[in-house]
């Protein structure tokens, strides 16, 4: 190795690659993006970076037909396709589709962590810290506040929550005077004025102001999961989703349209619904002008325009621009018929079709004619009916 870092001693065979590397310890990056503005380190990560711009990703994977902007990215996914696991645990031979995933795995071989989780197999240290991250399975608040009646997991966390009802706010930030109730919050705070982000990515170099951020992250690049759902065993990389997941099971809706009433269990659910109230639709067709209110709306309208089909039946290699349209078509190969009529147990492999099936029941007729208001169970019924008034 001829040509050596002098910051850091790391060789290179070649001069253009220690230049490259220099910039690391410089932190230059000469090659800016002309939509954006983010600089790079090298030409060929900037040209990667515009794909996010252009949308287009030159990597399509045979079998699926999804697309990606790195070939490594790729070559990743036919993985989990596969099921390949090339990188092996040579301590217990667990497998894994990536190297990153092998070496977080590893230091649970080569950390002294005594005191293992059975729930998970996370390791500790300590008693007190295995005693502590138990209760995230568990539940258990023991810690309670005497004026809410709010539980948590720590004695710690319940002090620093006392102060939201004494109002104090002893750290101040010297810089705006913006007060927190912990030591760490101020800390936190002040890398907005410094712009310090001192906890960085091992895998993508991704730069975060905390490290709850980046432990967070880094479970997108190990696929760890460890929240369950006590009531269905469905996992989650963050306690949040799993506070989320776990309102189907107690039927909780605490977003409330202000408008019409109607509760949903995600905000989101909530502004993406009251954009039916104020007529707002911000995403846009380049091809045809049309506009709708989601953009998952959009992707779906585009593949009028590309053709594209992405989701193919295995039975009959028949294709659909929706997967809900495919699992529809399933039933006439698997005969499912999960729609049942509470009246007469006639089954159908519809929601859509039991509920105008129900009109029978109930006698609803909900379309009605204009010109001699004659109802109809049916649109269709009532298009035809028409055109005795039209001739």
């Amino acid at each position: 190795m001829p040509f050596t870092c002098s910051d850091c001693g790391k060789g290179f065979t070649h001069s253009s690659k220690l230049q490259g590397h220099q910039q690391v310890h410089t932190g230059e990056r000469p090659f800016t993006c002309s939509d954006c503005g983010k600089g790079f380190t090298h030409s060929t990560q900037l040209l990667t970076h515009q794909l996010v711009h252009t949308g287009e990703r030159p990597f399509t994977c045979s079998d699926c037909g999804k697309g990606f902007t790195r070939s490594f990215h790729l070559l990743r996914h036919q993985r989990v396709q596969s099921g390949e696991k090339p990188f092996t645990c040579l301590d217990c031979g667990k497998g894994f589709t990536q190297s990153s995933h092998l070496l977080a795995h590893q230091l649970v071989h080569t950390l002294d962590t005594p005191f293992t989780c059975s729930e998970c197999g996370k390791g500790f240290t300590q008693s007190s810290s295995l005693v502590k991250h138990y209760r995230i399975h568990t539940g258990e608040r023991p810690f309670t506040c005497s004026s809410c009646g709010k539980a948590f997991t720590q004695s710690a966390h319940l002090l620093t929550h006392q102060l939201v009802h004494t109002g104090e706010r002893p750290f101040t930030c010297s810089e705006c005077g913006k007060r927190f109730t912990r030591s760490s919050q101020l800390k936190e705070h002040q890398r907005v004025h410094t712009g310090e982000k001192p906890f960085c990515c091992s895998e993508c170099g991704k730069e975060f102001t905390q490290s709850s951020s980046l432990m967070k992250h880094y479970r997108t690049h190990t696929g760890e999961k460890p929240f369950t759902c006590s009531d269905c065993g469905k996992e989650f990389r963050w306690s949040s989703d799993l506070k989320v997941h776990r309102r189907i099971h107690t039927g909780e809706k605490p977003n409330t349209c202000s408008d019409c009433g109607k509760e949903f269990t995600l905000s989101f659910d909530l502004k993406v619904h009251q954009r039916i109230h104020t007529g707002e639709k911000p995403f846009t067709c380049s091809d045809c002008g049309k506009k709708f209110t989601r953009s998952s709306d959009l992707k779906v309208h585009q593949r009028i325009h590309t053709g594209e089909r992405p989701f193919i039946c295995s039975e009959c290699g028949k294709r659909f621009t929706r997967s809900c349209h495919l699992r529809e078509h399933q039933r006439l190969h698997t005969g499912e018929r999960p729609f049942t009529c509470s009246d007469c147990g006639k089954r159908f492999t519809r929601s859509c079709m039991l509920q105008r099936h129900q009109r029978i029941h109930t006698g609803e007729r909900p379309y009605t004619c204009s010109n001699c208001g004659k109802g109809f169970t049916q649109s269709s019924q009532l298009k035809k009916h028409q055109q005795v008034h039209t001739g």
